[in-house]
């Protein structure tokens, strides 16, 4: 292993669902040599769908690491690959995953081009700030077009893709590529050890023109960033030498100006060789993302660390899972100073100090011990308790917070029940573990009625999480209907005064506040603003107000549903001198929250989701009226490879067992995604069916 962080490549899979992302990685994991058998995701044999459901369903989970190397000119690179989920309901796996990947390779089928969620994780990596490749996969398939999906990129997600390869035939005749800066053609031979095998051969004759067509557009892309550069190839076209360009597109790459553009056909075992060159050729290494910022929680002030051995320890830990044979590992990616077994280190979160117990390099779900890892590296650690996703981790003594992820809110739920008096407990430990592993999946128990309802993303998500309770925590559940996560919100601003007093004898409680209280600009979270003047609640007692207000808003006024956005302006009150203290100035918040909230013309928020219908033409009208019928209003027709597209919003609550009427309707020739959108108010006799059935009354 070359401990040179130059050569260490932190690097994503990731794209829609049944693009390819875990093929690839499985062909990228036979020739680094790390698998000696190719695994197939139909067959349930891939290595890093490793959970009994990835393998039923052929589709992946949750996000699975793993180590490999690559020679590249002459040179040992050392790669740490994620492999990510597609579906929409995993989208956190990818949201945890590219905040702490330095580099991703985003995979596209030749067919389906730029799908939904192949646009949800571009958002999701653009806001990390990750580079990325664009390998175009399934080239080999009826229907493919690579530039059709290069052009795609550019429209749809706004970039600047650039292909450094363009195909040597398509559909079945698809045989190989021509490397545009080295203008060599390149076709794949079947091979009985390697599967396949590449040679070079001279460039195709009807293909010249377009070689030096698509060659000139890569130069110029690379070029625009370096005026230099761009005067010597208007000088001389072929005087940049292959090293100093590939320089320069490296640079251009990691500083996001331009997405190099690769393909190939990972089942057929072409493209890959190519594709982990490029991944060490163009993506950053730790070095290149240079130094991590964060804050120092002392003093607030920020600080940053270097990615190298002799800095403090500063981690981030992405990810929680809970493993039969070791128990609870944290998945941490390291990046500065050293982890090493048996040292204790400092949860930022918590305070605390714990101990490291083992450290592992992990291979999907499978364990290598190492006594030590250095920075700018993946790994999972044993022995920490108290940590969450989300948390950093640091040296005693050196303390410092990174940035944390966020998670977006869970927008369905369902009431469960064990099925014996014996599994109550069971089943509170088991959902313990799997919310702590995945952070978009909710407990919440109703005291009143006693009941339990588990909230997720999606009907997958919880059937998933219910398979795995009875799975791996024999815990047998009684399960009801899905219910959506509805919100509610404020429409109008009311002004209000509350007072709190309570005299018991001895020393009482006293808070007096005068708000004005209201819908929130942003709709997100509380915005409080501090209006007193002239001392009239004295400065120690604000937070507690907005403190108030702040646990207040997880019970609307209508239907106790939490509140999506409030804006609290705190202009006037009054305080005793012995019987006030922070309690009493929150307890006045919530009560004046209650009394106020109701006068502020409260509605109630229904979950709406972004949905696609990808249909053959003669099925379109029956789509367009079914998602009409579901309060659906279509947005944009498309058409892709031969069949139409449809997009439309639609409200969660209609669209349960959508999937089964679409197969219906189209005779199982109709496909569909649904992602979560944003949340709207309901019709008026819509929220009265839910304030009835919730409430009991309207």
């Amino acid at each position: 292993m070359n401990p040179d962080l130059t050569h260490t490549r932190n690097i994503g899979i990731m794209a829609h669902i049944d693009a390819g992302k875990t093929t690839t990685t499985e062909r990228v994991l036979f020739y680094t040599g790390i698998t000696h058998r190719i695994g197939e995701v139909h067959d349930g044999a891939a290595t890093m769908d490793w959970m009994v459901q990835e393998q039923e369903r052929g589709i992946t989970i949750t996000s699975a690491a793993t180590t490999t190397f690559w020679n590249h000119n002459d040179r040992e690179f050392k790669i740490n690959i994620i492999d990510t989920p597609g579906h929409v309901d995993f989208t956190v796996e990818v949201e945890r995953s590219l905040r702490v990947l330095d580099g991703a390779v985003a995979v596209f089928c030749a067919v389906g081009g730029v799908e939904p969620q192949s646009e949800t994780v571009w958002r999701q990596a653009d806001k990390y700030k990750v580079p990325r490749l664009a390998f175009i996969n399934k080239m080999d398939r009826v229907g493919s077009d690579f530039f059709g999906v290069v052009q795609e990129i550019a429209d749809k997600l706004g970039s600047n893709p650039v292909p450094m390869q363009i195909p040597i035939g398509s559909e079945e005749n698809f045989r190989g590529i021509v490397d545009l800066i080295e203008r060599k053609a390149i076709v794949w031979k079947e091979d009985e050890e390697m599967g396949m095998k590449y040679e070079y051969c001279p460039i195709p004759e009807d293909l010249i023109d377009e070689v030096e067509e698509w060659r000139e557009k890569l130069v110029e892309a690379v070029c625009v960033s370096d005026d230099a550069l761009l005067n010597k190839f208007l000088e001389d076209r072929d005087s940049i030498t292959v090293e100093e360009f590939m320089e320069y597109a490296r640079r251009a790459t990691i500083n996001m100006e331009i997405v190099p553009v690769l393909c190939g056909s990972a089942f057929k075992n072409k493209g890959i060789q190519r594709m982990l060159d490029a991944v060490c050729d163009l993506l950053p290494s730790p070095l290149d993302k240079g130094s991590v910022a964060g804050i120092d929680p002392r003093n607030d002030q920020p600080i940053t660390r270097e990615p190298n051995d002799g800095e403090p320890l500063a981690g981030l830990v992405f990810k929680i899972a809970t493993d039969p044979f070791v128990g609870r590992l944290a998945y941490v990616r390291v990046y500065s100073g050293k982890l090493q077994e048996g040292v204790m280190v400092f949860n930022n979160r918590t305070g605390k100090k714990e101990r490291i117990s083992r450290i592992y390099q992990m291979h999907a779900n499978k364990q290598n011990p190492k006594k030590e890892i250095s920075a700018g590296d993946i790994c999972a650690v044993v022995g920490l308790k108290e940590l969450r996703t989300g948390d950093t981790i640091t040296s005693v003594g050196k303390p410092m917070i990174l940035e944390t992820i966020e998670f977006p809110d869970t927008v369905i739920g369902i009431a469960i029940e064990p099925k014996t008096q014996a599994d109550i407990d069971k089943m509170g430990i088991a959902l313990g573990k799997l919310a702590e592993e995945d952070p978009t999946f909710q407990i919440r128990s109703d005291v009143e009625s006693g009941q339990t309802t588990i909230n997720g993303m999606g009907e997958l998500h919880l059937e998933i999480l219910l398979d795995r309770l009875k799975r791996e925590f024999k815990v047998e559940c009684n399960v009801g209907t899905p219910q959506v996560n509805y919100k509610e919100a404020l429409t109008a601003e009311v002004k209000h005064r509350e007072t709190f007093k309570k005299q018991t004898g001895g020393r009482g409680k006293f808070a007096d506040i005068e708000i004005f209280m209201g819908p929130s600009d942003e709709n997100k979270g509380l915005e409080f603003i501090d209006e007193v003047r002239g001392g009239r609640i004295p400065r120690e007692y604000i937070p507690s107000v907005e403190k108030g207000f702040k646990n207040a808003m997880s019970n609307g006024p209508l239907a106790g549903f939490p509140i999506e956005g409030l804006k609290v302006r705190l202009v006037d009150g009054s305080f005793h001198a012995v019987d006030s203290d922070q309690l009493s100035f929150e307890i006045c918040a919530r009560q004046a929250f209650k009394h106020a909230a109701s006068k502020a013309n409260p509605v109630i928020l229904e979950p709406i989701m972004a949905v696609e219908v990808v249909t053959p033409e003669e099925y379109m009208g029956d789509v367009i009226s079914d998602l009409n019928k579901r309060r659906g209003q279509v947005e944009g027709m498309d058409s892709r490879a031969g069949a139409r597209v449809i997009k439309a919003k639609v409200p969660l609550s209609e669209q349960f067992g959508y999937v089964t009427v679409l197969r219906t309707l189209s005779s199982g020739r109709a496909s569909s995604t649904m992602e979560f959108s944003h949340y709207e108010k309901m019709p008026i006799n819509l929220s009265n069916e839910v304030l009835e059935k919730v409430t009991g009354k309207v």
